[in-house]
């Protein structure tokens, strides 16, 4: 299929493509040297219709793409959905909707955790697909018959699949299911966070609150350089550097210098300067003004142990309702379940994930129900 680089050609393939109540998307994508994807291809799909469209073209213009990803009437089909709609979002400032993730509903269907696309296209609908042309440069020009027909591949078996998983899901009354998901997907916070929240993304703890001001205050500074810049967080400054500024609390150039997990050289620069900057007046905030430490409560005791115990019970309760456990509860849903009960304010505790697997969690909690190894297999008996 011919790639399209015209206007009018672009033109011609959204006004067919938005004839038909769904439309299947992907896209493909460099991101290694910048913040933002690079955005080199566009598959879409709907049945009896599909467009390759270049937006590396000179004089394309995408504003029929995001007319047709802003269509209520039209449903958005994704496979893994997260990043094609974060290049949307940046391009496009807006967020599709409706929107079906096929990886999700399929773990709803009981395809296993975070299925691929070949797989899924494969166990749906027996087809296999060509991986040879994955690690594309897609920026070069041209591209083969044998990328574009990779490309292509990515959106066309997704109408048959979309298909069958909406189906599917209507039929066993689960398509509320996929709700809390997609509105996670289609929550504008979730493409643009604030770069003052941009240090709850990092793993590593800090003793003092005067350690965490620097945390927050240099996370900050990074997220907005790296942002205006284009460029990678890491290419401003790594997570540790990050971590060993906060200890050592560096005042100026000299005691940055020191630093182990900067480069030699780097405390001269210009960055590094303006670096410095924010670092001190995180240092100088009066002590009434200091960030306060997140608290870390002792579990309960029998907390470990319950949560062994509520983890066979999400393992049998999934294979009963034939859905992947994570769609039922995460690993901190099941922590938090063990330590506070009723209390624990998770997702397996509210909807329908509360009625599947909240209430029997809470059940084996209390101790009205128990498990035990019964012919070969456990089992969930009532203890009342």
């Amino acid at each position: 299929m011919p790639l399209i680089t015209r206007q009018e050609d672009l033109e011609d393939a959204i006004d067919r493509l938005g004839r038909s109540d769904f439309v299947t998307i992907d896209t493909e994508f460099i991101r290694e040297t910048t913040f933002w994807p690079e955005l080199c291809l566009i598959q879409l799909a709907s049945p009896g219709a599909t467009a390759l469209i270049d937006p590396l073209a000179s004089g394309i213009d995408l504003a029929p793409f995001f007319r047709l990803m802003g269509d209520e009437g039209i449903t958005k089909v994704f496979h893994a959905a997260r990043q094609d709609i974060e290049i949307i979002f940046h391009l496009g400032n807006l967020i599709p909707h409706p929107v079906f993730d096929t990886q999700v509903a399929a773990m709803v269907c009981g395809f296993g955790d975070s299925v691929s696309y070949d797989q899924l296209v494969q166990k749906v609908t027996g087809a296999r697909i060509d991986k040879s042309s994955r690690f594309t440069d897609w920026r070069h020009r041209p591209l083969s018959d044998k990328q574009l027909d990779y490309a292509l591949a990515d959106v066309t078996h997704l109408v048959d699949v979309y298909r069958h998983l909406a189906e599917r899901l209507e039929r066993e009354d689960r398509a509320h299911w996929l709700n809390e998901e997609m509105q996670v997907l289609t929550a504008r916070e979730t493409y643009d966070p604030h770069p003052d929240d941009a240090w709850k993304r990092l793993k590593m703890r800090v003793k003092k609150p005067q350690e965490l001001a620097v945390v927050q205050a240099v996370a900050a500074w990074r997220e907005r350089e790296a942002r205006e810049r284009n460029v990678p967080r890491g290419r401003i400054l790594k997570d540790d550097a990050i971590f060993e500024i906060a200890q050592q609390a560096p005042r100026d150039s000299a005691d940055l210098g020191r630093l182990r997990s900067t480069p030699r050289g780097w405390e001269r620069s210009s960055t590094a300067a303006a670096l410095i900057g924010v670092v001190n007046a995180a240092l100088d905030l009066p002590k009434d003004q200091l960030p306060r430490l997140p608290r870390h409560a002792q579990q309960p005791e029998g907390t470990s142990a319950a949560a062994e115990l509520l983890k066979v019970l999400l393992k049998l309760v999934a294979e009963e309702e034939g859905v992947a456990p994570k769609v039922l509860a995460s690993a901190d849903d099941i922590e938090k379940i063990a330590a506070r009960g009723e209390e624990a304010d998770v997702p397996a505790m509210h909807g329908w994930r509360r009625e599947v697997f909240g209430e029997r969690a809470l059940a084996l909690v209390r101790g009205d129900v128990a498990l035990k190894f019964d012919n070969r297999r456990i089992a969930v008996f009532d203890t009342k």
